[in-house]
Parts: structure tokens; sequence; C-alpha cells
């Protein structure tokens, strides 16, 4: 017989032999570790973010009602440096850009708790107003537009912007900054602050961007401490799995 507690002998080695853990066991320990690394993911590395506007037509499709792009955005860049212009920001709207959001939260005070926890974790979208918008400018550069070809000017350069399609008109001689008839693409000059970034959607027609609220506390610019991360590829749905271009907007 063997000693009182022990599970037998093993009869290669003659020592105890363990019985295995069950499964249901395990579970809730495998679950917790999922969750705990879910949880260091979506802090420190980064998260999926869903499209819902046309701001950024057409390197970021959405729209009200349709399916979408859901983004990958990454949190690690910038811990060693600033965005910079060209770059595609996922960020938190400064309270002059909440106009119109309201909170996914419950009135339910479990649920909402619920909720919290669920975002954490990236079960649940963050409950804040998260935009995205490309970098054109950063702290102490000027930013206006146009020159005469209708381009943006940054420092007094022009920005090179294959990616932008869809603009207000601009025709030399009938619909410029200087005619009567101004072109919707005019702007500034405005200098944004040191610490803060002038952000523009590339659906230049279509974006509620840095143009939109020159009124405000930052004179239409973002905080760069309200940056969430890097827009680098978008990774659904499959027929739109791709890298997100960040060029070198002001090489020229």
């Amino acid at each position: 017989m063997p000693p009182a507690g022990t599970d037998g002998p093993d009869t290669a080695s003659g020592k105890p032999q363990k019985k295995p853990r069950s499964f249901w066991r395990e579970l809730p320990i495998l679950i917790l570790v999922a969750l705990m690394m879910s949880f260091l993911l979506q802090t420190f590395v980064g998260r999926v973010y869903l499209i819902p506007s046309e701001s950024m037509e057409p390197t970021l499709h959405g729209c009200a009602g349709c399916t979408g792009d859901r983004i990958f955005v990454e949190k690690i860049g910038y811990r060693f440096g600033d965005p910079q212009p060209g770059d595609v920001v996922v960020f938190k709207g400064p309270d002059s850009w909440n106009a119109g959001w309201t909170s996914t939260r419950s009135d339910n005070t479990v649920l909402r708790g619920i909720q919290e926890v669920g975002a954490l974790v990236g079960l649940v979208p963050p409950d804040e107003n998260n935009l995205v918008k490309r970098v054109i400018a950063t702290g102490g550069q000027t930013v206006e537009c146009c020159d005469e070809q209708g381009r943006i000017l940054v420092d007094g350069k022009p920005l090179d912007e294959n990616y932008v399609v869809t603009d207000f008109p601009f025709t030399p001689g009938s619909q410029t900054c200087d005619t009567p008839l101004k072109s919707g693409r005019c702007f500034g000059p405005y200098t944004v602050p040191e610490g803060n970034l002038w952000v523009m959607g590339d659906n230049r027609s279509n974006s509620a961007d840095s143009r939109y609220h020159v009124g405000d506390e930052y004179n239409g610019t973002v905080p760069v401490d309200n940056v969430v991360g890097k827009a680098v590829a978008i990774v659904l749905p499959p027929s739109r799995w791709g890298l997100i271009d960040s060029p070198d907007i002001q090489s020229n």
C-alpha cells in the first residue's frame, strides 16, 4: 500500500505520481492571463480602432451605417519621439471637438462598470471621442493656404499631398484666395503653438479638422499629449488590408 497522502508510486521511477489538473480548474487562470496580456498590449503596444466617418477618404474608408476600416494604432513610437508631418494619428478630441459626441456607456452603474472593465482589456471601445487625422504642421510652424497652385504652405513652402483626392475648387484667375468668390481651401496663416499639432483630414472638403476649430483655446490645434498613437495598418476588412502611408510631406 502506498503511504497515506500520495497518489501511488510511478511504476518507472518509484516516485509518487501527480494527477493532472482538471481543464476546468485551469480555465479561469488561462482567462485571467489572457485578459492581463490584452490589457498590457492595449495600454502600451497598440489597439484596433474603427473608422466611423468619411473625413480620411480615400486613405481610410468609413461612413455612417457602413462597414468602416479597422486600423491598428501603435503606441510605442511616440514614447521616443513626437508625431511628424505626414503621420496619420489617432487622438482624443479637445473639448471643442466633442460637439455631437455622446458617451456610449450605460446609465446603469453595474453595466457601466462592466463596460469600463471591458474597455481596459479591449473588449469594449474606450469611452472617449477618438479622432483620426493627418499631421500637417507641428509646434512653431506657420500653416496657411494657398499658393498660386492651391497648395498648403508650411513656413512658406508648399506641401506635396498626393493623397488628397477630394478638395474645394481652386481655379487660378477665377476662384483663388484673392478673388471675390474665394476658394474654400483658403485659411490662415496660423502659427502652431509649441507642443501642439495642426491636423487635417485627407477628404479636405468633408473634414471638421483644425480649420474648423480655429476659434477654440488651441486655435484649432491638438496637444501632442492628446495623441493616442500612429495609425500604421488597415486590418479589416480583408479586402482593405495594407499599410497606411505616412509620407514626408515637407521634403520640398
